[in-house]
């Protein structure tokens, strides 16, 4: 399984990016996928998931404001990011979990600074 994420940069306060992570290989389903992110000297967290077919799950901060979205053609998820604020700046990674494993992508930098 390969997790591989893109979409990331640089984007002034307000501003908006929408993140992909394609996923290959033995893929049973995206349905539990999410996305995870780190920011410097900080534990990672997570920021949104698919919970079950059809529910999604946010964090208390990116409520309202992020939206987790998938293609079970293309084995891509997608994390549109609008309102973006300084503290979203991490770097971002989506995660499968399937079976025992976890996999994870290598992740994206997201930068939001004027």
């Amino acid at each position: 399984v390969q997790l591989v994420e893109s979409g990331g940069g640089l984007v002034q306060p307000g501003g908006s990016l929408r993140l992909s992570c394609a996923a290959s290989g033995s893929i049973f389903s995206i349905n539990a996928m999410g996305w995870y992110r780190q920011a410097p000297g900080k534990q990672r967290e997570l920021v949104a998931r698919f919970v079950n077919v059809g529910n999604t799950y946010y964090a208390d901060s990116v409520k309202g404001r992020f939206t987790i979205s998938g293609d079970n053609a293309k084995n891509t998820v997608y994390l549109q990011m609008n309102s973006l604020k300084p503290e979203d700046t991490a770097i971002y990674y989506c995660n499968l979990p399937q079976g025992l494993n976890r996999y994870w992508g290598q992740g994206t930098q997201v930068t939001v600074s004027s």
